[in-house]
């Protein structure tokens, strides 16, 4: 009866630490590669992997990313959103236009790590702000909303292709605290019948 008192605990322990963590959201952005673009694939050797973190507590979102290999040289780089179908085809572009503050421009690779404040209207396309209710708190709702759906995708413009040379969708990273709660909580559940059958 002890032990299942104890293990029921650390399932609340860990319950407690997923509730703290729940504000932040990671999406991946992995595979960025011409034969990604749309509406036609580009032939480029190209490739890129990112990674774009949200704290819906902060109102803040970091994006993260490396590229190398492209054909051009790069030109610009941002994220586009919503499509209207998960995964495939185009959007407009959601973020600053005509592209990431100081992502770096002229070269065939590198790499951007950046922090916004998505309570200020110049971390988003104006346009984007028109068409989702005409605040930030309202693109920042249909952004998200975006991310989560597998609507939005990031790019990178080059000379070589202007209208994009790689691409991926942003995809939901699982919450490891959450695999680890679940975990716990069948471990809790599996001890605590166990100790009723033999009481």
């Amino acid at each position: 009866m002890i032990r299942s008192r104890n293990l029921l605990a650390l399932v609340a322990l860990a319950l407690g630490a997923t509730v703290s963590l729940a504000h932040e959201q990671r999406y991946n952005v992995l595979n960025m590669n011409g034969a990604n673009e749309a509406p036609n694939p580009v032939a480029s050797l190209g490739t890129g992997t990112g990674l774009v973190t949200v704290d819906t507590d902060l109102f803040t979102m970091r994006v993260q990313v490396q590229f190398s290999g492209l054909t051009g040289n790069v030109t610009n780089s941002h994220i586009h959103c919503c499509t209207a179908v998960p995964g495939v085809s185009t959007a407009g572009v959601a973020t600053p236009v005509p592209s990431f503050p100081d992502f770096p421009a002229g070269g065939k690779s590198g790499s951007y790590d950046r922090t916004f404040d998505m309570t200020l209207a110049s971390s988003y396309n104006p346009a984007f702000i028109t068409a989702n209710g005409g605040t930030t708190g309202s693109a920042f709702a249909a952004l998200l909303a975006g991310f989560d759906s597998g609507r939005a995708y990031w790019n990178i413009h080059s000379t070589f292709a202007n209208p994009g040379e790689i691409r991926a969708f942003l995809t939901p990273v699982p919450e490891p605290s959450s695999v680890a709660v679940l975990a716990l909580w069948g471990v809790g559940l599996f001890a605590y019948r166990r100790n009723r059958r033999t009481a």
